[in-house]
Formats: C-alpha cells, sequence, structure tokens
C-alpha cells in the first residue's frame, strides 16, 4: 500500500481551477480502480474524476464547491501496489509571492477609470508572467482578477498584455478630479433571490469580456430558404431512413457556413496582440441550451471535411450530449467560428456577442413564410416564400465592413441556391 497525494487534474489546455462539486467516495471508504472518486465542474462541463487504482480515500482537502487550482491536492488516497500520480502542473497553486500593498485609492487613464486590485498576493506563474513582460508589482496591482477572492490569474495578465496594457503609465489621482462615475443608488426592487451558478457566473463574465474586448458591429441579410425547406421536407424521412439520423436545418447551415469560410478565410481568425492568426482548421461551434437554461458551444471539428450525413450525426450527438449533460471537455474545445440559432426560440433575428477569441459569430433567426415580390422575366408576382434573417456581428479590430458583408451574403447565397435535385 502506498499513501499519495491526489491532486486536481487538468482537464482542458485552457482550465486553471475546478469546483469540486460532490465526492463520490466517503473518507474512510474503500474503492476500485475506475470508481469515481469526485465530480469537478470547470467553466466548459462538468467532469467525472475516476480512481487510478484501488484503494482507500484518507482524507479530503478540499470540500463540495470549493474552487480549486488545477495541481492543487484535494485528497489523500492509500492506494494498492505502487501508482505514481501526476505532480502540480502549477506551483501556483500552493507557493505564492507576498506583495506590499498598494493604496486602495482610485486612478485613472486616458481610457477610464479602474480600481487597485485590493488582492496583493501574485503566484510564482503571475510573476515569471509580468517579469517577462517587465511588468512591476505597482502595475500588476491596477489589474482586475478573476480568481477566487478576486485573485489575479496567469490568464488575467495575459489579457492585460493584449489589450496593450492600458494601465501603463497611469497615475493616481485625487479622487475629486476628472470625472467620477455617479453612485445613482438605483432601486432594484424586491423579489426572491436568485443565485447564479457557476456555470452563469462564468457566461456573464465571458459575455462582458467580450464586449469589452471586441468592438462589435452587426451586418444583416436576409436569405429565402424555400428551396431548401422543400428539399428537406421532402427527404427528411429517407435521410432518417438511410443514415438514422434525424435531418434538422443545423446541419445545413454549418455545412453553407463553413463553405463560405473556404471562400473567405479571413473571417476563421483571431488576434493575438498585433497578429492575426488565420486557422487552419474550420471547427463550427453551435449555441446550445442546457435544460438549466445555461447556454453551451459544443464543437464540430472540421466541418469543411463532412459530408451532410456526417454533420447531421455530429450535430444530432452534440445536441444529445447537451441536453443530457453528458458532454466531455474535447466536445466544446477547439471552436474557430461560431452559429447561433435564435430562430430556435421564436426570434426573428438576433445580435449576438462573438465567443472569444473568434473574430465572429452568426445568428440565424427563425424560418418565417411570407408574401415577397418575385422578379421574374415575364413580370413581377407575389408569392408565399420561406424567408430568413440571418446576423453577423464581428470584431472590427480584425473584419471589416467588405469583408463581414461579402461573407454573409455569401452564406445566404449558398442557402438560397439550394440544389433542390441533390440526391441523399
Amino acid at each position: 500500500m502506498s499513501e499519495v497525494q491526489f491532486r486536481m487534474p487538468k482537464m482542458g489546455e485552457s482550465i486553471t481551477e475546478g469546483k469540486i462539486l460532490s465526492w463520490w467516495v466517503k473518507e474512510g471508504d474503500t474503492f476500485e480502480e475506475g470508481d469515481i472518486l469526485v465530480e469537478v465542474a470547470t467553466d466548459k462541463v462538468d467532469n467525472e474524476v475516476p480512481a487510478p487504482a484501488a484503494g482507500k480515500l484518507l482524507r479530503c482537502t478540499a470540500k463540495a464547491l470549493e474552487v480549486v487550482n488545477v495541481g492543487e491536492i484535494i485528497a489523500v488516497l492509500e492506494l494498492d501496489g505502487e501508482v505514481k500520480l501526476p505532480t502540480a502542473e502549477e506551483e501556483s497553486s500552493v507557493k505564492t509571492v507576498a506583495v506590499s500593498p498598494v493604496k486602495k485609492n482610485k486612478t485613472t487613464t486616458k481610457a477610464g477609470s479602474f480600481k487597485v486590485n485590493e488582492n496583493v498576493f501574485i503566484s510564482p506563474l503571475v510573476d515569471a508572467v509580468a517579469r517577462k513582460h517587465h511588468i512591476s508589482y505597482e502595475e500588476l496591482a491596477r489589474i482586475s482578477g478573476t480568481g477566487k477572492d478576486g485573485r489575479l490569474r496567469k490568464s488575467d495578465v495575459i489579457h492585460y498584455v493584449a489589450e496593450g496594457r492600458p494601465f501603463q503609465f497611469a497615475q493616481a489621482v485625487a479622487e475629486n478630479n476628472g470625472f467620477q462615475v455617479p453612485d445613482l443608488k438605483f432601486d432594484k426592487g424586491k423579489g426572491k433571490i436568485v443565485e447564479m451558478d457557476r456555470m452563469r457566473e462564468m457566461i456573464a463574465d465571458h459575455m462582458v469580456y467580450s464586449k469589452h474586448t471586441s468592438p462589435h458591429v452587426t451586418a444583416y441579410v436576409e436569405a429565402d430558404l424555400t428551396d431548401m425547406v422543400e428539399w428537406r421536407n421532402a427527404n427528411k424521412v429517407a435521410f432518417q431512413n438511410k443514415y438514422n439520423e434525424k435531418l434538422t436545418f443545423t446541419p445545413l447551415f454549418v455545412e453553407a457556413v463553413a463553405k463560405a469560410i473556404v471562400d473567405f478565410p479571413m473571417i476563421n481568425s483571431s488576434l493575438d496582440g498585433r497578429n492575426i492568426i488565420v486557422k487552419e482548421e474550420i471547427n463550427i461551434g453551435m449555441a446550445t441550451a442546457l435544460p438549466s437554461g445555461n447556454l453551451i458551444v459544443p464543437v464540430v471539428h472540421h466541418a469543411d471535411k463532412k459530408n451532410l450525413a456526417q454533420l447531421a450525426a455530429a450535430t444530432n450527438l452534440l445536441v444529445g450530449k447537451s441536453r443530457d449533460g453528458k458532454l466531455k471537455v474535447d466536445d466544446t474545445k477547439g471552436s474557430t467560428f461560431t452559429i447561433s440559432n435564435v430562430g430556435t426560440f421564436g426570434s426573428l433575428m438576433g445580435t449576438p456577442i462573438i465567443n472569444q477569441p473568434e473574430a465572429a459569430i452568426l445568428a440565424t433567426g427563425i424560418i418565417k413564410k411570407r408574401a415577397e415580390v418575385m422578379e421574374k422575366p415575364e413580370g413581377d408576382t407575389i408569392e408565399i416564400r420561406s424567408m430568413m434573417y440571418l446576423s453577423l456581428s464581428f470584431d472590427h479590430r480584425i473584419v471589416d465592413g467588405y469583408l463581414a458583408g461579402s461573407f454573409l451574403k455569401r452564406i445566404a447565397d449558398y442557402l438560397e441556391q439550394f440544389d433542390v435535385n441533390r440526391a441523399l
């Protein structure tokens, strides 16, 4: 028997911490190899962590609902035989460097005002990033921390550097100098208090960060989907019989978007400082509602390489996993462009917020029959057509109006020029 330290595992390349939802094994209980020890929630999905070998749980060092950094010890196990577990991936989870407190007054820059970060503990990992970019402790204290209790994380410093270090040359000023945001004392009313769950908190932070980071512009087009709708209605039963998959509109939308990205690859990019990264892979994220009402973005990887049957299988599988709460980390990683089907909820159109660090996001509205004027050589006629609005929100730092408009129009063209004679 060997006593080992069981640490918070790394559950994705961008995951730095997890929240312990529940311990499945109690202190003093034995378990077999592969038994689930603990359930952990991240900002992506929930994960069940199995036992690496048979043994006994001696004690838990992290409690349920506690947020723990990757690599931090969460339990001590007694395992059968000699089993070597991973060591801490980040020393910052156990070592900290104290930083002298900074005066807690308000400071200001040309970009606006901010408050000094009151959490004065900087981890060695953050310290290493700061030294690399020659950021002083005083400047670090001006960055808002997103970690537990406002603690500064490595990602906070990286985002701050990517934004151009807006507080680099800020000087403290008197409290009554310059414009001050008034305390308006809003009456927020009375009612039932509903505490945000961790995923809702993450979504809120992500949305605010996206609006703060990217100058959002939204473009709109209207598409005539009559031919596509009629083809889908005529072939959905045969499609399911042949491929054992439901044929929804989602794989048809993903197919059109992937083809348009091939035509306009710059839309499939991200900004890294002053460099634009044009992605080699075309991975389409689908904003999907969970049973809790929260949204998650599962990803169809290599969408441009899949045929319609493969796209239908992939989208149906991901939607099913989302509905059943069975998404894994790999199901939500690597998105390069996102689609949000607001028409599912009956919305005519939407103005979606960009899924960082992507350059754009598409919203598809409800498909609605309307009377439309059809221009024909023999004269104009009025016909009943199936119409849909598409809206593209894009990051104006790296995507201009011409590219966004051309890309959006190309998606509409692919949807409108659907081959009604297409074979299954």
